[in-house]
């Protein structure tokens, strides 16, 4: 019991003051009697008030209680929400001071608060974590420092219980994207309308004709029959074959803001499948690295996305190379209808382009392939600052010809009638969707 106290027990800053008083005056009673007797006086006083602050913190055994609401799951990459509710069961006003023990990954300090509870008042506070890695996260305790209106000493609280959330693919974008999706209406979001070459080869149904519709559509029987032009109406072909697959290698483990290469894919992929999906196409997942890690065949069965998210939320990397060679046996192996390939990867030169180029090829053969490359934005600061000296003269030359070799990059890759993706990483899920978008609208898929 005495070892709880003292460890609960903790000494304000305002005390420490008021000791410092309590020793000047004693040191300058020495010479002057009268201030002798006012520093007892005040030590006296001193000693009283601490111990009437202790025995008002210390009457009631749970005098403040607290709660944390958290998600069992947080999103990557987005702002999350955690809300404290504490609570004051004393028969008075306290003054309190809130750490909340946030998982250690964060490494922040800075979610502390100041606040005074009305007796037996209840106080909410909100603060938002973004988490830049999936996996398990662990909060503490809600440590609540409690002290009364003379805050001479305060008493520690442990409120709240330890407790692990899971940090999974960023399944609010995916919600985001998925509204959007129902509604036919991406383009709020940078989402380019796409026009449509030709016509797609699933029929839908039969209307009435209206202004500006494609002559070429009219149905002449059904024109002859009804008396008034009806035209045919068709849609996109559905129940295609949509996969993501993720180089989980080292040229994926590039910052930018955070979050790496490799979880801007994985959130970014998540995005473009649920969009598949909503839009009647059957979503696959491929992640590779030194081996392919895992296949998901390509559904659009019930739950299928939560399959895909676990999956996703499951990968463990090294950051080894990429091997491509056995990507391709792999899906040539296990994929045997024509589908449409989005390759999460980066090349940083045109050597390491033509070593995997023979592979790519040979994908594309049987696939669509749409190959994802990232921009590193942090060049193209550099090549739009203006140089100093020579030394930054240099710097933006040399920046200059990295850019310009990942522009060649994608160009390559489109002569061999590849189809690539150059974006900002955070710019990668609305470049995917509208890559989507345009296959579909020209009927490749």
């Amino acid at each position: 019991m005495l070892v709880r106290f003292y460890k609960s027990l903790y000494l304000n800053s305002n005390l420490f003051y008021a000791v410092g008083v309590v020793v000047f005056l004693y040191l300058i009673g020495y010479q002057f009697a009268t201030v002798y007797v006012l520093a007892h006086f005040a030590l006296i006083g001193l000693s009283i008030l601490v111990g009437l602050e202790v025995l008002i913190l210390y009457r009631i055994d749970k005098g403040i209680s607290g709660t944390r609401v958290a998600a069992e799951r947080f999103s990557n990459g987005d702002q999350n929400t955690v809300t404290l509710h504490i609570s004051n069961h004393y028969p008075q006003k306290v003054t309190v001071e809130i750490i909340d023990e946030v998982p250690i990954q964060f490494q922040a300090r800075e979610h502390s608060f100041q606040a005074k509870l009305a007796k037996r008042g209840v106080k909410t506070l909100q603060y938002q974590l973004r988490p830049t890695e999936r996996g398990a996260y662990s909060f503490g305790h809600i440590n609540v420092f409690a002290s009364t209106s003379m805050h001479l000493v305060q008493r520690r609280f442990e409120a709240g219980e330890v407790t692990t959330v899971a940090v999974y693919p960023s399944f609010l974008q995916t919600k985001e994207y998925e509204f959007l999706a129902i509604s036919n209406d991406l383009q709020q979001l940078g989402v380019k309308k796409i026009r449509r070459i030709g016509h797609n080869y699933e029929f839908d149904h039969i209307r009435k004709f209206v202004i500006g519709d494609d002559y070429r559509s009219i149905n002449w029987k059904a024109t002859a029959r009804t008396g008034d032009v009806m035209m045919n109406q068709f849609q996109d072909e559905k129940s295609q074959n949509v996969y993501a697959v993720i180089n989980m290698g080292r040229v994926m483990k590039m910052p930018f803001e955070g979050l790496t290469l490799l979880d801007y894919a994985i959130n970014s992929s998540l995005v473009i499948l649920n969009t598949a999906m909503l839009r009647d196409d059957r979503a696959g997942l491929v992640t590779f690295n030194e081996e392919v890690q895992s296949v998901l065949r390509a559904s659009k069965s019930k739950g299928h996305l939560t399959s895909i998210m676990e999956t996703l939320y499951a990968q463990k990397t090294k950051f080894g190379e990429g091997n491509y060679e056995r990507l391709y046996y792999r899906i040539h192996k296990e994929i045997g209808q024509r589908s449409l390939l989005f390759l999460y990867t980066n090349f940083e030169s045109m050597v390491s382009l033509k070593r995997e180029m023979h592979a790519l090829i040979s994908l594309s053969r049987n696939h669509l392939l749409v190959v994802v490359l990232f921009k590193n934005t942090e060049l193209e600061s550099i090549t739009k600052a203006r140089a100093r000296n020579v030394e930054e003269l240099y710097i933006k030359t040399i920046a200059n010809k990295f850019q310009n070799e990942k522009e060649l990059i994608a160009k390559e890759l489109e002569v061999h009638g590849i189809h690539s993706i150059l974006t900002e990483p955070g710019n990668l899920t609305v470049n995917s969707i509208n890559k989507y978008l345009e296959l579909k609208a020209r009927g490749l898929i």
